[in-house]
């Protein structure tokens, strides 16, 4: 399944940060650096299994105000949520210099550090708590969104769903095996450009072997 959301819409990276209370402040060391990440826990983590949501913020975002602006925590209370830090790292359209936290963009870049990453958590997750290993799944913001399609097409066989905002890929189409996806566009976009998000969601129909034709669901919404 696609769905398509084409609207005229904008995130802010500059929202106030996450309630800390709600959140568990986790550090891992990642070949020698250090790598924090937010991760909201239910109650009931440890004795029955529990759907897991990784949450990534946008290039020059942080990991608090993801956890505000998404609020899986809030829309979906009883699952583990976990929000991630990105490093500095070059953007591929703005921040040449990498002065801003953000994510790798294909596989090999940085070292695959974000990779390894995601696996350092996700082997925490698995030791710690019951985790429902058949829903797992990512979303992510821009450069977020981005990284949520490199962790479809290196980690998809343990994602059962994505749902990138404001994202595009053209290196991860060629690994990516058919997998429900929500795609999030905002047709007024300057920066990752409707028309560039729209070549992405064709590839990811056709990998999914959707019908030509989508169906209206809701305003501004299409299922393929």
């Amino acid at each position: 399944m696609v769905v398509l959301l084409g609207a005229s819409f904008g995130v802010a990276q500059n929202a106030e940060s996450a309630t800390s209370s709600e959140f568990e402040h986790w550090e891992f060391k990642v070949e020698g650096v250090v790598r924090e990440a937010l991760a909201y826990i239910p109650s009931t983590a440890k004795e029955k299994p529990t759907p897991v949501v990784f949450v990534f913020h946008g290039h020059g975002g942080r990991a608090q105000n993801a956890a505000r602006m998404f609020g899986m925590n809030r829309h979906w209370p009883e699952a583990i949520s976990i929000y991630m830090q990105g490093l500095n790292t070059p953007g591929r359209l703005t921040d040449k210099e990498g002065k801003a936290p953000g994510w790798q963009k294909f596989a090999g870049d940085q070292e695959d550090r974000d990779l390894k990453f995601f696996d350092a958590v996700m082997a925490r997750l698995k030791k710690d708590y019951k985790m429902d290993s058949k829903r797992i799944s990512c979303t992510g913001h821009s450069n977020g969104g981005g990284f949520t399609y490199l962790l479809w097409a290196e980690r998809g066989d343990v994602l059962a769903a994505v749902a990138p905002s404001a994202g595009m890929t053209v290196e991860s189409v060629p690994k990516l095996k058919p997998k429900p996806i929500m795609h999030i566009a905002g047709e007024k976009d300057a920066l990752v450009k409707f028309e560039w998000q729209e070549k992405t969601i064709a590839a990811v129909r056709k990998i999914n072997g959707c019908e030509s034709e989508g169906k209206p669901w809701d305003k501004d919404r299409t299922i393929y």
